[in-house]
């Protein structure tokens, strides 16, 4: 069980260093104006998306899955900080997603926002981060 929580981590970690960098180079892709720089950042974005993001939000869930399978179902029931944790990675998920159709748009040269906008979105999953450790370390219900 420590070896799969030690991987857990590692990708969870790995995760969340993705989802804090794509949303920043968001920002620098929505300040950039010349042609080359908007070729750049729609590399950078895709593989940081698609070879670095996604895989690591899958292992970091079946790891997840997998650390969940060591309890019975009537111990996990009663692990109210372990439902809300949930919810909050549900959360992300769908952060997780948007930012791919945030991607999509920058792809297709479609993006609408600025580089204020995405300097906001980038901070969310700071705030998820910090309540999901805090709820997996402390446990506070």
């Amino acid at each position: 069980m420590l070896w799969v929580k030690a991987f857990h981590i590692m990708t969870v970690i790995t995760w969340f260093a993705a989802l804090f960098y794509l949303p920043r180079l968001f920002v620098y892709h929505a300040m950039s104006e010349d042609e080359v720089s908007n070729a750049r950042f729609k590399t950078m974005e895709r593989k940081l998306y698609r070879g670095i993001m996604t895989p690591s939000a899958i292992v970091a869930l079946v790891l997840g899955v997998w650390l969940m399978s060591y309890y019975p179902i009537a111990i996990l029931a009663t692990m109210g900080w372990l439902h809300v944790k949930l919810a909050l990675i549900i959360i992300l998920f769908a952060y997780h997603g948007l930012c791919g159709r945030i991607l999509r748009d920058f792809a297709n040269d479609a993006n609408q926002r600025s580089h204020v906008y995405y300097r906001y979105f980038n901070e969310f999953p700071v705030l998820i981060l910090v309540a999901v450790v805090i709820l997996a370390v402390v446990k506070p219900f």
